[in-house]
């Protein structure tokens, strides 16, 4: 016996040219307060518009400086401002660079992330990442680094060296930005990520769950992204790693669900972005990564650490892709 299903197609909110339309919080709100699975088959609808339902990107992140950050984050163990144990390091060798891209890109990746403790870069920093994104562009992968923030030229001289992605999040809302961060403001972030735009360098920007923002707060977030002109290519959607030594160790851990709302929230707001699930993916079980990917995310970062914290390691990233028929992609 043959059953048709027939299902009511819903219009996507965001159409294929970007930004059509301005994304109120309070509509933001409204996506966040849908029923789970009206959220999730709309997020699902929006994301096979755009994506093979079925291909994650996989990057690679490295920590080409760390530690001894003068900024307050107040969720980061590489400022120098927390006692979290750990010790600030020189700038790695060109040599030690490349020997882990090329693992990463052994391993399957398709870009090569590298991050760097900094507030922002002098220029002779910057002529040393520069040197390493051109070395890591030669091997075929594509670029992406986050330095802090950019001085005018510094965006067009990494783009010059090969750079793809400039990852600079800004974290929360404007409203609860303050609570998290006093050394640098809303708008430095908005400067840094106009600059590198300006460049014709693509935007990596995203935030992250679980500072002790409201749902309201992540909508504000969620609208600042989605409101760009255009929306960042990848919007990194990170669930806060508690580091014992920074004061905020001891927040409670965000409900699994509103996690995926979240995830679900951007993909819809952002149809063409690659929606990545980043920080935190440790202490995600199976099930709630593979609700992720339902919700919209195709990409990840994949390997063994995350800058400073644990990250899956790759065989255990590998089943899990296999047992939900999942492939690598190189996204875009």
């Amino acid at each position: 016996m043959h059953t048709e299903i027939h299902t009511t197609k819903v219009t996507p909110a965001v159409t294929t040219r970007r930004n059509s339309a301005a994304w109120t919080v309070a509509g933001i709100v409204e996506l966040f307060e849908l029923p789970f699975s009206d959220l999730i088959f709309r997020a699902q609808q929006t994301h096979r518009e755009h994506f093979d339902p079925n291909a994650v990107q996989l990057s690679t992140l490295l920590s080409i400086k760390t530690g001894g950050c003068p900024e307050d984050c107040s969720y980061c163990p590489q400022s120098s401002r927390y006692d979290t144990g750990l010790e600030a390091e020189k700038l790695l060798p060109l040599a030690e660079v490349l020997d882990a891209a090329q693992a990463a890109k052994a391993n399957g990746a398709t870009r090569f992330c590298m991050g760097a403790a900094w507030r922002s870069p002098k220029p002779h920093q910057v002529d040393a990442v520069a040197e390493m994104v051109s070395a890591v562009k030669d091997l075929g992968l594509e670029t992406c680094v986050t330095l802090g923030m950019l001085r005018d030229g510094q965006a067009q001289q990494l783009r010059d060296a090969g750079l793809d992605y400039y990852n600079h999040n800004l974290d929360t809302s404007p409203e609860f930005y303050g609570q998290v961060i006093t050394t640098r403001t809303y708008q430095d972030r908005l400067d840094t990520i106009a600059r590198v735009r300006d460049a014709g360098v693509k935007v990596c920007c995203g935030g992250i769950v679980g500072l002790g923002e409201s749902r309201r707060e992540r909508a504000g977030l969620i609208a600042q992204l989605a409101n760009m002109d255009p929306y960042p290519e990848s919007v990194p959607i990170n669930n806060l790693v508690r580091v014992e030594g920074t004061p905020l160790a001891e927040n409670d851990a965000v409900d699994p669900f509103e996690f995926v709302r979240t995830i679900a929230v951007a993909r819809i707001t952002m149809p063409q972005a690659m929606v990545r699930l980043s920080a935190g993916r440790e202490t995600m079980d199976d099930a709630l990564q593979a609700l992720c990917f339902l919700a919209g995310a195709n990409s990840m970062f994949y390997g063994d650490r995350l800058l400073t914290t644990d990250n899956p390691q790759s065989v255990a990233d590998r089943a899990l892709m296999g047992r939900l028929g999942l492939h690598a992609s190189s996204g875009h």
